[in-house]
């Protein structure tokens, strides 16, 4: 096994970067150089049909080029944060890197990128139906390929281009994500970011001038579940950044064939993808010298910790994943994978905005979710513990107690979402039946609540219906409960400034997003960057024109359209 103690962590100080030459002198290719390269693939990554993948890591993939590609935009966030020169983003050698073409990449950049395989589990379950070769050995990274690993300010990156064609996972797809998906993923990934809520980072956006590929989608209007047309759609490649991808769904891969020892690396390869997880994600938290036993007791317990924090807090803002499967679940326990995402705005219990996700997908049912992708990563890491006991019990407590863990941080996230010292059930039991009867606006009636109101005038701008009387007098008596609980000795200007700190003002709009890339499609990218500004500051009070905009209910008859409400893909 390869050293992965050898890998880069200490960068100089750095320059701003300007030109691929620059970025080239930080690449460090840690999956690459201690990893296995699946024995079956090319040297080139000339790698494009669906195929079976036996064994290894990653298979070497060519990104397929953008025709004509055009830029979109950049988060000029994350651009500080790398040491890039702003202006890099529109320049010959960035564009042609991040819209898929490898082939004048100066060296040490590879001129291929990679894919990599996972397993399926949804809610808990093991698949392989889904796999056209019914063995689980096709599924993976279908149209997202890794083009770049690097260290930056003394952090890993790996660089992952969304939409760059078909890989040995395609399963017969064609490889490219529209302008529509891309748009809304390099959105969401910022605003998550600036939320304070872990997940992949959006770097650039770029369109093609002239590619188009067909999509089914809604028709304006429509209250349909299922997509009405076909729609010719310009095709898009987003670039998302973070530490690793490695999911759990990746983990449980090498576990499924070491349990049946599918060939004679089985357990080696495990071990070495569990090792190199430690490495990319949980290096400040695991001491490298320990044993193996204990290095995965540290392992489950750390990405515990920040799994429940993870769900805790996409509660916290209202975000529904959609599609909580194992493979969508990130191994460092940070958002992955905007795919059929939402943000509640009329506040469901169970809203769920992707119509093939089920309610185990659904809002408040996530805690669940999470705690099943939690069972599978610690039934993964057991066959490393076969002959250890001890260990295997260790895990098992630590598996068993997920559940009271997430409750314990639920309840702290409710009561500082309310103000509140302790968290008290009854009076939060009665907040989410008043809430669900009142058809309020999740995130505006929380901000609105962090004003401290005495009666419901504040109140009402998050509502969609006006309340019956009685109701009315049902709220005026749980305002009053509430602020008895408040502490009476406390500075009240400053517990609404704390609750501010917790309940965003701005937050993602489905109904406010489509604009932007129907506009986009038609060349004008001004609204993305105008969602961009306003999206990166969500705890902001902003300006009037912002809030007149942007601070306001959905219009009713966008609540139950297609595309906005719920959509059956994301493309």
């Amino acid at each position: 096994m390869p050293n992965t103690m050898n890998m880069k962590t200490v960068t100089p100080s750095l320059p701003t970067i300007t030109d691929l030459k620059q970025l080239a002198e930080f690449v460090d290719y840690s999956l690459l150089d201690t990893l296995n390269r699946d024995p079956e693939s090319t040297e080139t990554g000339d790698d494009y049909e669906p195929r079976q993948v036996f064994s290894g890591h990653y298979v070497p993939v060519n990104p397929t080029p953008l025709a004509k590609p055009r830029y979109v935009a950049h988060s000029k966030t994350l651009f500080d944060e790398l040491g890039f020169d702003q202006a890099l983003a529109e320049t010959d050698g960035f564009v042609r890197l991040f819209s898929g073409d490898l082939t004048q990449v100066p060296s040490p950049i590879h001129p291929f990128g990679w894919a990599t395989g996972y397993a399926l589990s949804i809610y808990g379950t093991e698949y392989v139906q889904q796999c056209p070769f019914q063995t689980g050995n096709g599924y993976g990274d279908g149209r997202a390929i890794s083009v770049l690993e690097a260290v930056l300010n003394n952090q890993r990156w790996e660089m992952q281009l969304k939409g760059a064609g078909r890989t040995p996972y395609c399963r017969g797809a064609d490889g490219r994500a529209v302008l529509r998906s891309s748009v809304r993923e390099f959105l969401a990934q910022e605003h998550m970011h600036a939320l304070g809520i872990p997940t992949s980072r959006s770097l650039c956006l770029f369109v093609s001038g002239s590619e188009r590929v067909d999509r089914p989608w809604y028709v304006d209007g429509s209250q349909s579940t299922e997509p009405d047309i076909m729609v010719s759609n310009p095709v898009a490649i987003t670039t998302r950044v973070a530490p690793s991808f490695l999911r759990v769904g990746q983990i449980e891969l090498f576990a499924r064939r070491a349990r049946s020892q599918e060939h004679p690396d089985a357990l080696k390869e495990l071990e070495m993808i569990v090792q190199h997880l430690i490495e990319r994600e949980y290096r400040s938290d695991i001491d490298h010298h320990l044993p193996l036993e204990d290095k995965l007791i540290l392992l489950a317990t750390e990405f515990r910790r920040r799994l429940i924090s993870l769900v805790v807090n996409w509660l916290r803002v209202g975000y529904c994943q959609g599609n909580f499967n194992s493979d969508n679940c990130a191994a460092g326990g940070f958002t992955l994978d905007y795919g059929p995402f939402g943000f509640c705005e009329l506040f469901e219990p169970l809203f769920q905005p992707w119509t093939g996700g089920g309610r185990h997908f659904s809002f408040l049912n996530q805690p669940l979710a999470a705690e099943k992708n939690f069972n599978m990563f610690c039934r993964a890491l057991e066959p490393l513990l076969s002959s250890n006991n001890a260990a295997r019990e260790q895990l098992e407590t630590i598996r068993s107690d997920f559940a009271s863990e997430m409750a314990s941080k639920l309840a702290d996230m409710w009561a500082a979402k309310l103000g509140l010292e302790v968290f008290d059930p009854e009076l939060f039991g009665q907040l989410l039946q008043l809430m669900a009867k009142s058809y309020v606006d999740y995130n505006m009636f929380f901000r609105q609540l962090s004003f401290i109101p005495e009666d419901t005038t504040r109140l009402l701008e998050s509502f969609y219906k006006k309340p019956t009387p009685e109701l009315t007098e049902q709220w005026h008596n749980w305002l009053h409960q509430w602020r008895r609980q408040l502490n009476q000795t406390a500075d009240l200007a400053a517990v609404s400034r704390k609750m501010q700190g917790v309940n965003p003002k701005y937050t993602w709009r489905e109904w406010q997003i489509v604009p932007a890339y129907q506009n986009a499609m038609q060349g004008d990218f001004t609204l993305i960057e105008e969602l961009q500004n306003m999206l990166t500051r969500p705890y902001d009070e902003q300006t009037a024109d912002t809030e007149a905009k942007y601070y306001k209910l959905r219009p009713e008859d966008l609540l139950w359209s297609g595309g906005i409400s719920h959509y059956s893909c994301s493309s």
